[in-house]
Order: C-alpha cells, then sequence, then structure tokens
C-alpha cells in the first residue's frame, strides 16, 4: 500500500493530506460510496443532528472525517456532534483517540462510563453484554445532545461475514440493515453510513496518510493485540478466510454475497419471519 512518510511530514500536513485524499485519491472508493449510501438507503434528512460514535479505530475515525466534510458540501443543513465514550482506555489509548480527533479536525465530545470495569470478569458472553451497554450509553448522550440519530462505523465487509456468519453460524438468513429505528430510545434512529466502503479501502487511506489507530476498541487491546470474544473473534476470520479462498475463482463473490440479501425470493423460502410472526410455504400452497 502507498504510504505518506509521517516522519517527514507535520502534524498540519498530515491533517490536509487525510482531508484531500477523500477527494481526490479516494474519491471513488470512499467519498463516493459514502455519499451513496447516504443517498440510496435515505441515511440523512434536512435537520438531522447526528451523532457520529466515534471508538478510536480506523473506521469510525474515518467515517469521523467524511460527516466532517459533508457537512461543509451538503446540499441541505444537518448537524453533527462527534461523540467519544470513554469505557475505561488505558491513559495512552485514550491520548491515541484525542490525538487522532486533533490530527482529523474534530471536535470530539468525549464521556465517561464504567462499562469495561463491569464486564471485564464476565465469564458468558461479556462481548455481548459489552456492545448492548455500549449501544445503550451512546444512544442516551447522543439524546442529552438533542440528536436524532447515532451513527456507527460498520462497512461493506462487516455486511458480507454478518449475512454468511448467520447462516453459517446461526442458521438463519440476515443483514446488518443500513438504518434502524431504535426501540428503546423513542425517536432515534442508527444509521451505517460507510455501509458501501469496502475495508481494504479504508485501510489503504489510513496507511497512505501515515495514521495509526486503535486496533480495537477493548480493554482486551491493552493486554494484547486481539480482542476479547475469541470464539466471534475465530468465526469472522474463518468468514472472512473463506471468502478471500472463494474470491481466488469467483472475484465477484463478495458483491453476489451483498446483493443476495436484495434479491430473496419468498416464492423458492421454505419458511421466512417477518414482524416476529412466523411464515411456511404451506400456509397458503394449496390456495394457489
Amino acid at each position: 500500500m502507498e504510504t505518506a512518510d509521517k516522519k517527514n511530514l507535520t502534524d498540519e500536513e498530515i491533517s490536509a493530506l487525510a482531508e484531500s485524499s477523500l477527494h481526490k485519491k479516494f474519491a471513488k472508493e470512499i467519498w463516493g460510496n459514502f455519499t451513496k449510501a447516504i443517498k440510496v438507503y435515505g441515511l440523512l434528512k434536512e435537520g438531522d443532528r447526528v451523532a457520529v460514535c466515534i471508538s478510536g479505530g480506523k473506521d469510525s475515525m474515518l467515517m469521523g472525517k467524511l460527516f466532517s466534510e459533508l457537512a461543509k458540501h451538503s446540499i441541505f443543513p444537518f448537524e453533527v456532534k462527534y461523540i467519544v465514550m470513554n469505557p475505561g482506555y488505558s491513559e495512552e489509548n485514550a491520548r491515541l483517540i484525542e490525538r487522532n480527533a486533533s490530527l482529523l479536525k474534530l471536535d470530539v465530545n468525549v464521556f465517561q462510563s464504567d462499562i469495561f470495569d463491569n464486564v471485564f470478569n464476565i465469564e458468558k458472553s461479556p462481548c455481548y453484554i459489552c456492545a448492548r451497554m455500549r449501544r445503550g450509553y451512546l444512544y442516551r448522550y447522543a439524546k442529552e445532545l438533542g440528536c436524532n440519530k447515532i451513527a456507527l462505523g460498520h462497512h461493506f465487509d462487516d455486511v458480507i461475514e454478518t449475512i454468511l456468519m448467520g447462516m453459517l453460524y446461526g442458521a438463519q438468513v440476515q443483514t446488518m440493515m443500513p438504518k434502524l429505528h431504535s426501540t428503546n430510545f423513542e425517536g432515534m434512529e442508527l444509521i451505517r453510513p460507510m455501509y458501501l466502503i469496502r475495508e481494504d479501502d479504508i485501510k489503504a487511506w489510513a496507511n497512505y496518510c501515515g495514521l495509526n489507530f486503535l486496533q480495537c476498541a477493548c480493554r482486551f487491546t491493552e493486554q494484547s493485540n486481539s480482542c476479547g470474544n475469541e470464539q466471534t473473534k475465530s468465526k469472522r476470520q474463518e468468514v472472512k478466510q473463506l471468502i478471500k479462498t472463494l474470491k481466488k475463482t469467483n472475484p465477484e463473490v463478495e458483491t453476489h454475497i451483498f446483493r443476495s440479501v436484495e434479491n430473496v425470493n419468498l416464492d423458492t423460502v421454505i419458511a421466512y419471519k417477518q414482524g416476529g410472526e412466523r411464515h411456511h410455504f404451506l400456509d397458503d400452497y394449496d390456495k394457489k
């Protein structure tokens, strides 16, 4: 990957490169797919106040920068609040987040929580509980700031991996939706504007600009280079490797996986759920 020589660049030069590269070198792969997702899935409306949730990783940091640029060029007015929840980061990790926010010129609102302390010693599904708690804290703080939406940094690869993981390990066909109404916080909505951006392009942008982000927003990163839930991690890595292997003989496999949940034919599905109700093809088979 092409990389900027960080040693020879000032912070101001890195900031300028991170911004200009989105409209030049990565105009199609990142900026174009970001604005496309917003348009195709109707993620933003005039008057929205969006809480851009930044964990410190490459995905959410890039999302913050993209929203910063969009606010400058949007054809309709909307507001952005950049929020960072500190669930118990080490001082080193907290400083890294603050430095990257400064480099990307993001005016972040940092708030504290004790999530890591609460889940660190939980043996059963600690990552699931942590994720649920984090989401709740983010919704609450966003609402306090007057926001009606929170934006999360899930990307294209997260989507297709989730589809396959659901099929292979969960015996279900489902996807990570580009937007969702909150069931616990009235009037709030979750959006995923990185939905069409490939992970390799995010990595390429970070490397090109000489930026270094947190590898995982989890206390376990302070002890090792991996996240805490090894079982989920290994499953996701298996799926990543599977897609990589399939891509060798089918270069379009990633796109096909993504499109598969856009082209579901209910006439050829044995059973499905909608609104919590199960439907079976035999229910009205003899009526046809």
